[in-house]
């Protein structure tokens, strides 16, 4: 009986203190495991939008300096194309210039000059086209670089040294070269050749033809060298200088000489 009672003592204490602890049990207050829950998910979402902004801050500075550049590059141009083309390919370019510019010399030479009745010639247009791309161009290019490197420098009188030496020397050349070739390209009636002139048409050429155009081209080339020696750089200056022979070829149409 004793054992009894003991047994049935302690189950009682037992679950006295039971009640005890789940009287003394620590609630947390719903809200204020609400206001934990919201405050971790807001550092959550701060870090996330931290993260992202360090993700997308190089991207977008990317994406701006390449569109920056992409936009600098079209701006540059026809004219930025063209100096980049003749410092890496000056030779190339410049004939390819001085075939264009003859042919639109040409073309504006004979549409001031013809009359109505005559028909356009395009076999001179591309005899002078062949001739800037063959033999004016190239010379123009060498000769330029020649001449700067005899004389470099742009002051006064290394200027008027440039332009005695290329009126001396390079001018007449050239004219003697044109001439000849123009006249073996033409082709005369009296040479068996219905292609090519014999060599004493070429030299009748010559002496009737090869002086005048010197005295007129004296009074105009020079001032277009000074111009040329003295401001152009080197390596536009095979170009400059041909801009100015439109006009210089059709002067004698606009007066009216043959």
């Amino acid at each position: 009986m004793r054992g009894v009672f003991l047994k049935s003592g302690l189950v009682h204490r037992f679950s006295q203190i039971c009640k005890s602890d789940t009287k003394n049990t620590i609630l947390i207050p719903r809200d204020r495991i609400n206001r934990g829950t919201h405050h971790h998910y807001h550092n959550l979402n701060k870090s996330r939008e931290s993260t992202s902004e360090a993700f997308s801050i190089p991207f977008s500075s990317s994406s701006s300096s390449s569109s920056s550049s992409s936009s600098s590059g079209s701006g540059i141009g026809f004219i930025g194309w063209y100096l980049g083309v003749v410092q890496s390919r000056p030779l190339l370019t410049k004939s390819i210039t001085s075939s264009l510019i003859y042919a639109a010399a040409d073309c504006s030479a004979q549409t001031i000059s013809r009359q109505s009745s005559e028909t356009y010639d395009f076999v001179r247009t591309l005899r002078m086209a062949g001739y800037g791309m063959l033999i004016l161009g190239p010379s123009l290019h060498f000769w330029f670089n020649f001449i700067s490197k005899v004389l470099p420098k742009r002051d006064l009188l290394t200027t008027l040294k440039k332009i005695f030496l290329g009126q001396t020397t390079f001018g007449p050349s050239m004219t003697v070269i044109f001439f000849s070739a123009n006249a073996a390209a033409q082709g005369s009636e009296v040479s068996s050749c219905p292609l090519c002139e014999n060599g004493s048409d070429i030299i009748a050429r010559l002496k009737r033809d090869l002086i005048p155009t010197l005295i007129n081209g004296a009074l105009y080339w020079p001032i277009c060298d000074f111009v040329t020696f003295k401001f152009i750089p080197v390596h536009l200056q095979a170009i400059g200088k041909q801009f100015v022979f439109i006009p210089m070829d059709n002067l004698p149409d606009i007066y009216g000489k043959p």
